[in-house]
């Protein structure tokens, strides 16, 4: 690893890194079956849920290691105390990464990032917890994760105020993780007011449109994205999603099936086709 680099991680994090920048639809899971009056179960907002304490949550996690990590760890963190530099916290980071604990991994990389104060470094550190936020069902633990990235996100607009990326991943963490919906969407509107044909932006509209029983606008927003990118089948599968609220079944099918073929994955295939028997 180049020391030098902060924005070079270990492989377990890139893998996170890539399916967040991927974008497309490749193994989620189809969602619950549609409440009364056709409004699918989506991501639930985070705005009742309390993070977790943070600093309780890395003391017991310390207390989970085996007493030669637990060594290791007390050496790197005299050393960070000793040397207030990048490089200390990169150390605990990369420690805890190989421990497979991604969120004390991405607490000491927002922190380097801070302290380097980059764009690039903070956006990653943004990046890296928005991708772990993704993957987490724990809700105290996912609001935290999103609170830090909020933070990474915000500042990494202080640098560039306009990047579409960032204001996107910002839009993700406001919609996904805290539950501040609106703030989301606002930030969403002003990427697609630049360009209206932003492929993520539209997703995000479009699924968010699907939970609000906006059916029309998601369907408009899903045939769009499509236009542009036939093969984005996490588009399709939204899509479908849409037309099977709205009652046309038939379509509906007919885009599930033409996704499964484009994931091309047994486990997305079983799903899929047990999903299609419950309304079909």
């Amino acid at each position: 690893m180049q020391r030098k680099q902060l924005f070079i991680v270990g492989g377990s994090i890139l893998v996170l890194l890539a399916l967040y920048f991927l974008g497309d639809f490749t193994s989620k899971k189809v969602p619950n079956k549609p409440a009364q009056g056709g409004e699918t179960h989506m991501a639930e907002p985070g705005s009742t849920v309390e993070a977790i304490d943070f600093q309780s949550y890395l003391k017991e996690a310390e207390q989970k290691l085996t007493p030669d990590n637990q060594s290791r760890l007390s050496t790197l963190k005299d050393a960070s105390q000793k040397d207030a530099g990048v490089l200390p916290l990169k150390d605990l980071a990369e420690f805890w990464e190989s421990q497979k604990d991604l969120n004390a991994a991405a607490f000491y990389y927002k922190k380097a990032a801070f302290l380097e104060n980059t764009e690039k470094s903070i956006t990653f550190a943004g990046n890296l917890l928005l991708a772990v936020m993704q993957k987490t069902e724990q809700p105290a633990i996912r609001k935290w994760q999103a609170q830090e990235a909020v933070e990474c996100f915000n500042k990494a607009l202080s640098f560039n105020p306009e990047n579409p990326d960032t204001k996107i991943a910002l839009a993700t963490c406001y919609t996904e993780g805290t539950g501040e919906t609106m703030k989301g969407v606002t930030l969403l509107r002003e990427v697609t007011q630049k360009d209206s044909n932003n492929i993520s932006a539209n997703i995000i509209l479009g699924k968010l449109a699907i939970q609000s029983g906006q059916l029309d606008k998601a369907i408009k927003r899903f045939e769009l994205v499509l236009s542009l990118r036939p093969d984005n089948t996490e588009a399709m599968y939204f899509l479908a999603e849409a037309y099977k609220n709205k009652g046309n079944k038939e379509k509906a099918i007919a885009l599930f099936e033409q996704c499964k073929k484009l994931v091309n994955h047994p486990e997305f295939t079983k799903e899929i086709d047990n999903y299609i028997k419950t309304f079909k």
